[in-house]
């Protein structure tokens, strides 16, 4: 499976991106809402690196490889729980990613359906199905900053240590994010887990 992919960007459509690896040529389909944080930057000829999905779409005739690309890990994660839910493929979700990430995870953690039928191809019913599926399961998501998102941070096995890093991938400054924990574990001493403590920062992040 294709992980990753860096090229020079030899063509720029709506959705997809071609990008050539010296000498073989990509198509990348990306999301609207990594687009919009591309197109300000993405000239013919720039280098570009993107994280990508990377599956096999099936018809009765032919079996076609597509790619998806993202800007980063976090970006791919949230994809990827989010085709988890009944009834949305990778071209689905390909399509209904049209605003930043952090508003639909807000959306989703509050059960906002008027927000999540506003996506492009998802319907009542369906908007229901993702807060049913994912509801309480992507809060760490509603913390991505819409700005530029960092480069992952080291890993470390300490509770705290994660959630540091994963708040500096999601584009906060590490005294920024160190204030984010200490603020949570001083109201809740007892957080046992990397997504307990996740939780409880996009918590009183939201209640600001």
């Amino acid at each position: 499976m294709i992980a990753r992919i860096s090229g020079k960007v030899i063509e720029k459509g709506d959705n997809y991106l071609i990008l050539d690896t010296g000498g073989i040529c990509y198509e990348v389909f990306i999301p609207q809402t990594v687009m919009q944080r591309l197109e300000e930057n993405i000239k013919d000829g720039c280098a570009l690196t993107l994280k990508t999905f990377h599956y096999f779409q099936v018809e009765p005739s032919k079996t076609t490889p597509v790619l998806i690309g993202f800007l980063n890990d976090i970006e791919k994660d949230f994809f990827e729980i989010f085709i988890t839910v009944s009834g949305i493929g990778p071209r689905a979700a390909l399509r209904a990613l049209n605003k930043p990430i952090s508003e639909i995870a807000q959306a989703i953690d509050s059960g906002d359906l008027n927000f999540l039928r506003s996506l492009p191809g998802i319907g009542e019913q369906r908007a229901k199905e993702i807060i049913a599926k994912l509801q309480n399961k992507v809060a760490k998501f509603g913390l991505i900053k819409n700005d530029k998102i960092k480069e992952k941070a080291g890993e470390s096995g300490d509770t705290a240590q994660e959630v540091l890093a994963v708040l500096m991938q999601l584009g906060y400054k590490k005294p920024e994010a160190a204030g984010m924990i200490k603020t949570a574990l001083e109201k809740s001493p007892d957080i046992q887990t990397t997504e307990e403590l996740l939780n409880v920062v996009y918590k009183q992040r939201k209640s600001r």
